[in-house]
């Protein structure tokens, strides 16, 4: 099994472990030092004796610090750190020696359950992105020596033929072999509507069959799939820290240690320097401790961003990080390639036209009839075409290509011809007279024009072009809704198609001719000129400048191995639109932030002021305190809605 794959079976189990309340050890511990804490409660209202009571708030204080506690001596002892952690545990001790141990049993009980609510808050986050394990199914039908025979997923290699029956789960990343049907691909893309699959199109591990039965080839095992590929980056994004998250965190390495002198200043400095009562000065500490850790302002930012991550994966963009998430948010300008990005990359026909009164199906029966033995991109697109229009290649044979130029068949002892216009012209001497005004005005349209003639006369034509997505134009729009500046398309092909693309889309200003190279030091100007750049390419060609850009955007994440491994950003479904969603929600992760950070500070401050003026008790300070927490949790937590 491979890292991905091991990696993504330990996820799974684990998230399936955690996923039941009370198999959480924080949160049992938790519960057991709230019933420990009730019972001590209940018997110092009672007549009993006040030893037995505290032997109860101990016991709540013992098992309800037992995992703060012992983080905290680990990271004092094996990191000389002081952490948020031994703050509390010296509050808590610290309240127990002055005689309070019903408020340290309080701390302790209170801070357990905002420390096991924290770690269960930041699983279920991520439950939503671990749960597409579950999509896929236990057994797959794999068609092995003839006979179709029931087998555990995990058993599927590659080059395995697998029966998907109509309503399940595809077990496994392959390439349909034979059947059609429409396949819900929504838990792994986010594409809202089903999408139709033929023989030769792809499918993923997770997502639902239609109606027809496909047999699969499968291209991937169960642990490389695209789904464990997701899990794996979330994963690894998730542990990936912004730079707000580093500085909160630094700070809180500076802070900590800070408070704790400052509380022994509070509790020494008083009684010794001016006769001040030890113990109310020693409460006054221990309080001040409890008011001023910065617990909500450290959590703030973790959670907010493991929400953001896991919405934002969940609607088809899988972002690499929280640093990315922060820069997302920065982009004034984003720049876009063309081929395979705001086109679908492959050829299409858009124009049959006839010659010499000829039928626009006998033209296009022609082109099919040369072209039907080609494999040239150019070829394949005019047979998809007749075959969608219905129309059946005209009877040829001795097929031969013409490299560079086109192809020739035989129908009738006649050659015919498929070919570049200068094929006709300046290889078969044929004149193209007739075809002249149409030739010229496709190519202005940045249509590449095929002739289909014999030697004596062109018979009509075929125009073909990379198709715009159909949804480029919505996504240029949105992209301007949402505050960018400047979208930019950068393309090798020519000027002509070029201007053609970007006034069909309204796109800002375009780049033509550009290689590699150029597109890198484009992205440098555009930095310089208007601002951080987002560069959306297809994570291959437009490496250069996907890595220049301050977030590079790879294309087709589903099924693409080099877009997740070179990109940011990856649009799951090709949907462009997609990156407009991902730049509000990276702008609403930073509001949010800003304004948990804020509240943090301000509670932090007045408790702060409070508990030095003597005008909290320790079990308002420690309540006021975990109330505030919650509070913040709660509002990061407002990133999980779409």
């Amino acid at each position: 099994m491979t890292e991905v794959g091991a990696a993504t079976s330990r996820v799974a189990d684990e998230a399936q472990r955690r996923s039941r309340l009370w198999r959480d050890p924080k949160i049992v511990m938790a519960a057991a030092s709230g019933a420990l804490f009730l019972v001590g409660w209940l018997l110092s209202a009672s007549s009993a004796p006040d030893w037995i009571s505290s032997i109860f708030f101990v016991l709540a204080m013992s098992v309800g610090g037992y995992f703060f506690g012992r983080e905290a001596v680990e990271e004092l002892v094996f990191e000389r750190k002081v952490g948020i952690e031994l703050l509390m545990s010296v509050a808590a001790i610290a309240a127990a020696l002055a005689g309070e141990v019903l408020e340290g049993a309080m701390l302790v009980f209170l801070y357990s359950i905002s420390e096991a609510a924290e770690g269960y808050t930041e699983e279920k986050t991520r439950s939503s992105v671990r749960a597409l394990m579950k999509l896929a199914p236990k057994v797959a039908l794999v068609r092995r020596g003839g006979e179709a025979t029931e087998i555990p997923v995990e058993g599927i290699e590659v080059g395995d033929t697998f029966i998907v029956r109509p309503g399940e789960a595809v077990a496994t990343d392959g390439t349909i072999a034979a059947g059609a049907s429409a396949v819900n691909e929504a838990p792994v893309t986010g594409e809202s509507v089903p999408v139709d699959k033929l023989p030769r199109d792809v499918v993923f591990a997770g997502t639902v069959n239609g109606d027809g039965a496909l047999e699969v080839v499968a291209t991937k095992t169960f642990a490389d799939n695209t789904i464990a590929r997701i899990i794996h980056m979330v994963e690894e994004a998730q542990e990936s820290k912004g730079a707000s998250q580093r500085f909160v965190e630094h700070f809180g390495n500076i802070y900590s240690p800070i408070v704790l002198a400052l509380a022994v200043g509070v509790a020494l400095v008083p009684p010794l320097v001016f006769g001040a009562s030890w113990d109310t000065w020693l409460m006054r500490a221990t309080v001040f401790v409890v008011a001023a850790a910065p617990c909500a302002l450290v959590i703030s930012i973790p959670i907010t961003l493991v929400a953001t991550l896991g919405t934002a994966a969940r609607n088809g963009v899988l972002i690499k990080g929280g640093m990315h998430v922060e820069d997302l948010a920065k982009v004034r300008v984003v720049a876009f390639d063309k081929t395979g990005t705001v086109t679908y990359g492959e050829p299409s026909v858009t124009d049959v036209v006839p010659c010499d009164e000829q039928e626009w199906q006998e033209t296009l029966a022609l082109a099919a009839g040369v072209e039907e033995r080609s494999g040239h991109p150019l070829a394949r697109a005019i047979l998809r075409y007749a075959r969608r229009e219905g129309i059946s290649p005209a009877d040829m044979h001795s097929h031969r290509a013409l490299p560079g130029a086109g192809a020739v068949a035989i129908a009738d002892g006649t050659e015919t011809y498929v070919g570049s216009p200068a094929l006709f012209e300046r290889e078969l001497g044929t004149s193209v007279d007739s075809a002249a005004e149409d030739i010229a005005r496709l190519q202005s349209e940045g249509k590449t024009v095929i002739l289909i003639g014999t030697e004596s006369g062109v018979r009509g034509l075929v125009a073909l072009q990379d198709q715009v997505r159909s949804n480029a134009a919505a996504a240029v729009e949105a992209l301007h809704d949402a505050g960018v500046g400047k979208v930019v398309m950068l393309t090798g092909d020519n000027e002509p198609t070029a201007r053609t693309i970007a006034a069909q889309l309204g796109i800002d200003e375009f780049h033509a001719n550009m290689k590699p190279e150029n597109k890198l030091s484009m992205v440098r100007e555009l930095n310089s000129r208007y601002g951080q750049v987002a560069m959306v390419g297809d994570g291959v060609n437009d490496a250069p400048a996907l890595a220049e850009a301050l977030v590079g955007v790879a294309m087709g994440a589903a099924g693409t191995d080099v877009a997740l491994e070179t990109a940011d950003v990856a649009l799951m479904a090709d949907d462009l639109e997609k990156l407009a969603y991902a730049l509000e929600l990276a702008r609403r992760n930073q509001r949010v932030v800003g304004q948990n950070l804020a509240l943090s500070g301000v509670v932090v401050g007045l408790l702060v002021i409070g508990a030095l003026g003597g005008l909290l008790t320790l079990p308002a300070a420690v309540l006021a305190h975990e109330i505030s927490e919650f509070v913040v949790i709660a509002s990061g937590l407002r990133m999980l809605r779409s």
